[in-house]
């Protein structure tokens, strides 16, 4: 394992007393923490090169516009795109699935088309194919899984057919743990003439990622998840389909001239980036990966695994709790969803929060999955490279403590 507490340091957020506790925190797959290195990093820029992007001479605009660009080469190599013009900068990943849908889903799908996704799919990975489907007349199809929470292959090989023009599905998945075989989707659907689109927002900050490797055509993934601002994200595609994408949206920055009736557009990355881009966000999420990449993602992937290791057999043994997902914790993330028999996991929750743990509680945006489940709503767990052994102990001792409480009638 890591020292976490080499990097705790580098979180002040996590040296505070909640409800007069030490806090834990254990909403990473919500959000992770930012560390002083990019915090430093928005303050320096917003202090001495606040100008905008791509369209000054002078020097803080230069300036700008160098940080904001070096930041796209630094996400190139750590998602190992083939080239910068592959790297589009977003809002998050909502609004590159979105764009994948509205450009590339719009052009390329007709009437009795299909979609093919998977059961456990955010619903940002959802409503968009959803509103496609809608449009197009197209079959918007869903992938089943196994008892364990597993992407079912076999149903994937039958669903995925020659009708099938796009299919999208999680990395990993922000409820049930697991991480989906992607290269071998892409491999499916590549055989079929469809295009592989991933959601990387539960895998991007949790394990090296190869989109070269993985061939998927599109990846998607949010900053703030990584150690990044909010409203930076990332899209990825493939340039020889990028290259014949139309924009979604239209402005400053993504033209090449404008006639009075008629635009052509400038070149690949920024035809899709209308507007004043999140400069400041970008050159943050450049700093967080340069934190990320000197910790190492294959040392955080290994980190959060030994907690689960650790962790999850103790969870096991806690009479009435339900943990959905893998119960092998060699095949489970750090993100652990969890239902006390008995107990709303909104109450769960509050009570955690009483004792200074933050976790996560509701349908996590996947209520598709929750009722394939048969639940409304878990209480949710999960794990980031800061977390401590320490941390997970105070999981359980919290877990028990509110089942005792509740029983007792003295919450």
């Amino acid at each position: 394992m890591i020292n976490s507490e080499q990097f705790r340091k580098d979180f002040p957020i996590l040296f505070q007393e909640v409800n007069d506790e030490p806090l834990v925190y254990l909403d990473n797959a919500a959000t992770a923490q930012k560390p002083v290195q990019v915090l430093e990093v928005l303050k320096h820029y917003y202090e001495h090169d606040n100008a905008n992007v791509h369209r000054g001479v002078h020097t803080l605009a230069e300036r700008a516009t160098a940080g904001y660009e070096a930041a796209r080469e630094k996400v190139r190599q750590f998602i190992n795109a083939k080239e910068t013009a592959e790297v589009l900068f977003t809002r998050g990943t909502t609004t590159g699935l979105n764009w994948v849908a509205a450009s590339y889903g719009d052009a390329n799908v007709q009437e009795g088309d299909e979609i093919v996704i998977s059961r456990m799919e955010h619903h940002s990975n959802v409503v968009p194919w959803q509103e496609l489907a809608k449009r197009k007349k197209a079959v918007l199809t869903y992938i089943d899984l196994t008892p364990e929470g597993f992407l079912d292959m076999a149903d994937a090989k039958r669903k995925i057919t020659e009708r099938t023009k796009i299919v999208s599905v999680a990395h990993a998945s922000n409820v049930l743990g697991v991480i989906n075989p992607i290269k071998e989707l892409a491999e499916l659907a590549h055989a079929k003439g469809a295009v592989l689109v991933a959601d990387g927002a539960q895998s991007v900050p949790h394990m090296a990622v190869d989109v070269q490797a993985l061939d998927a055509d599109f990846y998607a993934f949010s900053g703030h998840k990584m150690c990044g601002p909010t409203g930076i994200g990332v899209l990825y595609g493939k340039r020889d389909i990028l290259e014949k994408m139309a924009p979604i949206e239209f402005g400053g920055e993504m033209i090449d001239f404008v006639y009075e009736q008629e635009s052509t557009w400038t070149e690949l990355p920024w035809k899709f980036e209308a507007g004043t881009p999140n400069i400041a966000g970008g050159i943050a999420l450049g700093a967080a990966v340069d934190y990320l990449s000197e910790i190492g993602m294959d040392a955080i992937h290994e980190h959060e695994a030994e907690l689960v290791r650790y962790v999850l057999p103790k969870l096991q043994q806690i009479e009435g709790l339900r943990i959905f997902g893998p119960s092998n914790p060699e095949q489970h993330t750090g993100v652990i969803a969890f239902n006390i028999e008995g107990l709303h996991p909104h109450d769960v929750a509050t009570a955690m929060d009483m004792q200074g743990i933050a976790v996560r509680a509701g349908h996590h945006c996947a209520q598709p999955l929750l009722s394939y489940l048969d639940v409304q709503s878990t209480a949710r767990a999960s794990f980031y490279f800061y977390n401590t052994k320490e941390d997970a102990d105070r999981l359980v001792e919290a877990i028990i403590a509110t089942k005792e409480f509740f029983k007792d009638g003295l919450i």
